[in-house]
C-alpha cells in the first residue's frame, strides 16, 4: 500500500481557535482542576475559573502595552506554568506566540527575533535578557518572568475594558496565524513553521477522538516536563488541557524522577532517551547490588520482552503465554516491574515518546513491565504528531497510523510524505523553502519509510542522511545509531562512511554511566576510553547493530570520543538531534584516523 488516510471524527469551524477552551471550560466546570503550580514542596491548585482569570487579566496587559493582532512575541523560558499562561494570553491578545528554547544561543535568539519580526519579548530570567543584547529595532518591549513579568502584564491592564479583550478573540479565526515554531536547524538557519488555530485544533482533536483521548479526562494528572519550545510537548499540553485533565510542570531533567513520584502522573510525555534512562538506571542498580541482582534484572528484561511479543496490535494474546513464562512474569513483576513502575509515580497509566525513534526492545520492555509505551511520528511542520501507536492499534516498532483527518503516502523513492489538518501553512517569509518543501499539499518529510497493508508508518532511515560507500552501497545510519545508543554505557552514536570503503562509527559513553561502570569493574577513572573490558561493552552494542543490516552495510571500526556531544558545543540541537556536518568538521581527525589504521 502506498497511500493511507484516516477520516477526522471532528469538525473545525471558521470561527474557533485554539483560546477558546480556557473560556468554555471556565463557563462550564470553573470548579475543574486544570493545574498545579509548584509551591515549596507543595502544589497549589488552579482552577478553569482562576486560569480564565488569569489569561483575561495578562492579555489585557499586552493589549495596555501596544499588542496588536499579528504581532509577534517571543516567548523565551523553560517549562513552567507561566509559559502556558503566557501562550493563552498571547492568543487571546490577537498576537502570535514564537517560543524559543532557553538553552538558545544569543545569535539564535538574535536571528528568531529578527526573522520574526517580533514586537515583545518575554524572557524566564535576567540571563536570557542579556542574549537580547543587538535586537533589532522592531523589538519594543521586554518582560522577565522571574522579575514579575505575570504582576506588572497584570496590573498594566487593569484599565483596559473587557470589551477590548472581547474584541480581539472576537476577531481571531481557524486559520489565522497562531504561532511561528522555528525548526531545529541541524541544516542551517532555523525556519518559522506558520502553524495556525486550525493546525493546533487538527492537533488536539485528532489526539482526543482517538483512543489516546480515553485518558486525557478531568481527574488524571500528567505531567509535563519536555521543553514546551518544542511542538510536541505543546501540542500534548493543549490536547490534555482541552480534555480537561490537571497539569503539572517541571523543566529540571535531572530531579524527574523525584517530581514523577512526588505528582504522581497517570499520562508521562517523553523522548526516547527518558526511557533509556529509567531502563538504564534499573539496570545500573541491579548490578550495583552484585551478580545475582544483576543477572536477576537481565532475566527480568528478557522475560518482558518475550511477553510482550506474544501480544498483537489489538493489546491482546496473539500466543497465549506458557504456564512457564507467566510463572517468570509473575516473579519478575514482584521484583523487579513493581519498582520500575514505582519510579514512574505508581499511577503511571499511558506513556507517549516521540522525538526520535524507540528502539523496539525498549518499546517491548516498557509493554511487558505493564506501562505500554505509545510511539508517535510527526515534525514541526505536521504541528508534533501525524501519526501514533494507540490504544487497540500498537504495532511495536512502527510509529502507528495518522490520527483523524489527516494522510500518508510513500512516494516513488521511499520518502514519507503527509497531508491534512495539522499539515503547516508553509515557512514565514520564505516561499521558495515552502515550494521545495510541498508538493500538491503533501509535505515532503525528508524521511524514509514503509507503509505496511493496515496503515502503520515504519521508519527505515533518513533521506539527507543517506550514506552512499566507495562500491555504491547505501546505508541509513538512524535506525543502527539508535539500534547503538540503547545500550547503557553509550550516549551518541554517529555512523559515518559517505564515500568511503566501508562504515565506521563515532562513540560517546554517558558519563553517569561510566563511572558506575567502572566502580562495579574495579576500574580506574583514567582514560576508560582505551580500556579492554570497555571497549569489548561498546564491541557488544556495535555487533547487535550489525546483526540488523547486510556485511557492506555493517560498522568495521569505531572511535570512542573523548567528550559527550552537546547542545552548548553545537553538535546538538535542542532537541537532542546530532548535527552531523557539525560533527563530521570538529572529529575530522578521529574519523580519518580509522581509515588510516
Amino acid at each position: 500500500m502506498r497511500e493511507f488516510t484516516a477520516a477526522p471524527a471532528f469538525t473545525i469551524a471558521d470561527d474557533e481557535t485554539i483560546v477558546d477552551s480556557v473560556f468554555t471550560q471556565a463557563e462550564n466546570a470553573p470548579d475543574r482542576v486544570l493545574f498545579s503550580r509548584p509551591s515549596g514542596n507543595t502544589w497549589v491548585d488552579v482552577t478553569a475559573e482562576e486560569f480564565a482569570r488569569l489569561v483575561s487579566a495578562v492579555a489585557k496587559g499586552l493589549i495596555a502595552n501596544g499588542i496588536q493582532p499579528g504581532d509577534r512575541v517571543v516567548l523565551l523560558s523553560a517549562t513552567r506554568f507561566e509559559w502556558t499562561l503566557l501562550d493563552f494570553a498571547i492568543w487571546a491578545a490577537g498576537a502570535v506566540t514564537v517560543p524559543v528554547y532557553d538553552s538558545s544561543s544569543a545569535d539564535q535568539v538574535r536571528w528568531i527575533l529578527e526573522d520574526s519580526g517580533a514586537a515583545v519579548a518575554i524572557v524566564e530570567t535576567p540571563r536570557h535578557e542579556k542574549l537580547l543584547v543587538g535586537a533589532p529595532e522592531t523589538l519594543r518591549e521586554t518582560f522577565v518572568i522571574d522579575e514579575g513579568a505575570e504582576a506588572r502584564l497584570i496590573a498594566d491592564g487593569a484599565d483596559v475594558a473587557d470589551q477590548s479583550l472581547q474584541q480581539r478573540l472576537d476577531g481571531l479565526r481557524a486559520d489565522g496565524l497562531a504561532s511561528l515554531v522555528y525548526t531545529s536547524g541541524t541544516t542551517g538557519r532555523p525556519k518559522g513553521c506558520m502553524l495556525t488555530h486550525r493546525n493546533f485544533l487538527s492537533e488536539v482533536r485528532g489526539i482526543l477522538t482517538a483512543s489516546i483521548g480515553e485518558v486525557a479526562r478531568p481527574g488524571q494528572r500528567m505531567l509535563t516536563f519536555l521543553p514546551l519550545a518544542h511542538v510536541l510537548a505543546r501540542a500534548v499540553s493543549l490536547a490534555a488541557f482541552e480534555g480537561g485533565m490537571t497539569q503539572a510542570h517541571w523543566s529540571e531533567f535531572k530531579t524527574i524522577t523525584g517530581q514523577f513520584t512526588r505528582f504522581r502522573p497517570h499520562t508521562i510525555l517523553g523522548v526516547p532517551r527518558v526511557f533509556e534512562k529509567v531502563r538504564d538506571g534499573a539496570d545500573q542498580k541491579a548490578r550495583e547490588g552484585g551478580k545475582i541482582k544483576g543477572a536477576m534484572f537481565r532475566f527480568a528484561e528478557n522475560t518482558a520482552i518475550q511477553w510482550s511479543e506474544n501480544i498483537d496490535r489489538t493489546g491482546q494474546f496473539v500466543r497465549k503465554p506458557s504456564l512457564v513464562l507467566r510463572g517468570k512474569h509473575a516473579l519478575c513483576d514482584r521484583l523487579v516491574y513493581s519498582p520500575l513502575r514505582a519510579a514512574l509515580g505508581g499511577d503511571c497509566e499511558f506513556v507517549i515518546s516521540g522525538g526520535g525513534a524507540l528502539t523496539p526492545r525498549l518499546g517491548h520492555f516498557f509493554r511487558g513491565v505493564g506501562v505500554a509505551i505509545y510511539e508517535g511520528y510527526g515534525m514541526t511542520e505536521s504541528t508534533a504528531a501525524h501519526c501514533v501507536n494507540v490504544p487497540g492499534a500498537v504495532k511495536v516498532g512502527s510509529v502507528g497510523q495518522p490520527l483523524g483527518g489527516n494522510a500518508v503516502r510513500i512516494a516513488d523513492d521511499g520518502e514519507i510524505e503527509l497531508s491534512g489538518g495539522v499539515v503547516f501553512d508553509g515557512y514565514w517569509r520564505s516561499t521558495e523553502a515552502t515550494a521545495a518543501a510541498m508538493s500538491d499539499g503533501w509535505l515532503r518529510t525528508g524521511d524514509l519509510g514503509e507503509l505496511d497493508e493496515d496503515g502503520f508508518v515504519w521508519i527505515t532511515g533518513r533521506k539527507k542522511d543517506l550514506l552512499v560507500t566507495a562500491g555504491g552501497k547505501n546505508v541509513s545510519p538512524g535506525p543502527m545509531e539508535d539500534r547503538i545508543r540503547s545500550h547503557t554505557l553509550i550516549s551518541q552514536a554517529v555512523v559515518v562512511g559517505d564515500g568511503r570503503s566501508f562504515i565506521t562509527a563515532l562513540i560517546t559513553l554517558d558519563p553517569e554511566a561510566l563511572s558506575a561502570w567502572a566502580a562495579a569493574n574495579g576500574k580506574s577513572a583514567a582514560d576508560l576510553r582505551t580500556d579492554p573490558a570497555l571497549l569489548a561493552e561498546v564491541q557488544s552494542a556495535i555487533d547487535d547493530a550489525n546483526s540488523t543490516v547486510s556485511h557492506a552495510e555493517s560498522i568495521k571500526k569505531f572511535t570512542v570520543l573523548e567528550r559527550d556531544l552537546t547542545e552548548e558545543s553545537g553538535e546538538l540541537t535542542a532537541t537532542m538531534k546530532v548535527k552531523r556536518h557539525v560533527v563530521a568538521e570538529r572529529f575530522a581527525d578521529e574519523i580519518e584516523g580509522m581509515y588510516q589504521r
